[in-house]
């Protein structure tokens, strides 16, 4: 009978750890947080972001409407940080990071704003809409892009290309939709500033 006890005992110790164990894990995030850096002549560029999926909605227009400055990921924000200053859109930044918001429109081009200040789009929210001229007001840059339709793209993805070694295009791409913005490193300049040390 002793035995018996000691055994009921033992197990229900064990089936308590073991749910104790299951409590602790967490389920996979829907928007998994993402990373991607590249090198660019001087210039480190890398992006923070989260991954959200289509999961068979339309995104563009519906899940994120036209007009609307969105955090162009998922989660917190998206963030771009430069190891060295660049220019975009003809604008000089430091270095440092910068939040990335997406302006989509029905038809032209869209706004890709590089938020100088780092803040979330929600820092912007004003009568349960995003504030468009709080926005603008601290773009540090504010680029017109083109998009570009394609093959769907389930999770949104963020890449980075230079083939020159100079110039980096970074992309966004999502449902079917891929949106880009040209970052100068400035190589040249830095190179010459460099050989004017010497």
């Amino acid at each position: 009978m002793k035995n018996i006890k000691t055994l009921l005992l033992a197990s229900a110790l064990f089936i308590a750890s073991t749910f104790g164990a299951l409590a602790q894990l967490q389920a996979p995030s829907p928007s998994p947080a993402a990373f991607v850096s590249q090198n660019v002549g001087f210039t480190k560029i890398s992006i923070d972001y989260s991954s959200p999926g289509v999961k068979g909605r339309k995104v563009f227009g519906e899940l994120l409407k036209y007009d609307e400055t969105w955090r162009a990921g998922a989660n917190g924000q998206t963030i771009i940080e430069f190891s060295t200053g660049v220019s975009v859109g003809g604008k000089d930044l430091e270095p440092g990071k910068y939040s990335i918001f997406i302006t989509p429109t029905a038809s032209g081009e869209w706004t890709i704003h590089l938020n100088k200040k780092a803040e979330s789009v929600y820092a912007y929210m004003k009568d349960d809409k995003i504030d468009e001229a709080a926005v603008a007001a601290d773009d540090a840059a504010a680029v017109k892009a083109t998009p570009k339709m394609g093959e769907n793209t389930e999770r949104l993805t963020y890449t980075i290309s230079a083939d020159n070694n100079k110039v980096a295009t970074v992309t966004m791409a999502w449902e079917k939709v891929k949106v880009s913005f040209q970052v100068d490193t400035q190589a040249d300049q830095k190179l010459e500033q460099l050989k004017s040390q010497f």
